[in-house]
């Protein structure tokens, strides 16, 4: 049996308030290995006029509050808290490694799934063209809060005399460039240069720093027919899950994974292939 050594230790999860989400999964995947976790997010109000059936899932499910996540964590035998913060906010930041200190002891994993996501467009015919403040939003949680988090976390790392650690941040396979919602992709592209600048600074203190760039994955947003059409970019016939998502972040954390740093790991089964 392999063994990924992470029993007792202690993670951060951002963006792990939705039960159908990437950071329920890899809350949950990281638990049944004996992590001891604390959760954060902040509930999403849900669009007036959501659309379609599978948008109503998915805004219902971004609108929870994490205490069902939190709930069915427990439930299993995990320990887990979960904590409402604003990343936004950079003052919120380090009450969230207090908060995780005061319940159980320091933070060795820092996993940054949050993601403020809203479409924007250079095309000034949309209704959504980009501004000042749909730049400035995405940058704020999407950017500016892992760098802090990250920094925060490496700073306490220091101070106690830490030897081990592993930063996780979820990036997407259309970060390099996309239309429609152009402020997402920029500053997931920016995550991915910070998580290799990251990964030569902290390397050093024994940290490890890697992104995962998801492609297609059912978090409640994908109708049958993007189903159908996502399942044909992937030489495996489907679209993604979050527990493959989920599986890869654990990898990532284990002690099987300890030679890797500096890597943006492309998760879309296949599909950047064609």
């Amino acid at each position: 049996m392999i063994d990924p050594r992470l029993h007792g230790r202690v993670a951060l999860v951002t963006g792990a308030n939705s039960p159908l989400g990437i950071g329920a999964a890899i809350a949950a995947a990281l638990a049944r290995q004996g992590v001891r976790l604390l959760l954060t997010a902040v509930p999403e109000t849900p669009p007036r006029h959501p659309g379609s059936a599978a948008a109503r899932t998915y805004a219902e499910a971004k609108a929870t509050d994490g205490s069902q996540v939190r709930d069915a964590l427990r439930a299993d035998g995990a320990h887990v808290e979960f904590r409402t913060a604003d990343l936004a906010d950079p003052e919120a930041l380090p009450r969230l490694f207090d908060h995780a200190e005061a319940a159980f002891g320091s933070v060795e994993i820092l996993v940054n799934n949050a993601a403020h996501c809203v479409p924007d467009t250079f095309d000034t015919r949309s209704r959504d063209t980009v501004d000042a403040a749909s730049i400035d939003a995405h940058h704020a949680v999407n950017t500016r809060a892992p760098a802090l988090l990250i920094a925060e976390m490496h700073r306490r790392h220091l101070r106690r005399g830490g030897d081990w650690g592993r930063v996780i941040n979820i990036s997407t396979d259309a970060a390099p460039g996309a239309p429609g919602q152009i402020s997402y992709w920029a500053s997931k592209h920016a995550l991915e240069s910070l998580s290799r600048s990251a990964a030569l600074e902290l390397g050093p203190a024994g940290i490890t720093v890697n992104s995962i760039a998801p492609g297609p994955v059912q978090t409640g947003w994908i109708d049958q027919a993007m189903d159908t059409e996502f399942a044909a970019f992937s030489p495996l016939g489907r679209v993604g899950t979050p527990a493959d998502i989920a599986d890869i972040a654990v990898f990532l954390a284990s002690h099987q994974g300890r030679w890797i740093t500096g890597q943006t790991l492309l998760a879309g089964g296949g599909k950047r292939l064609f």
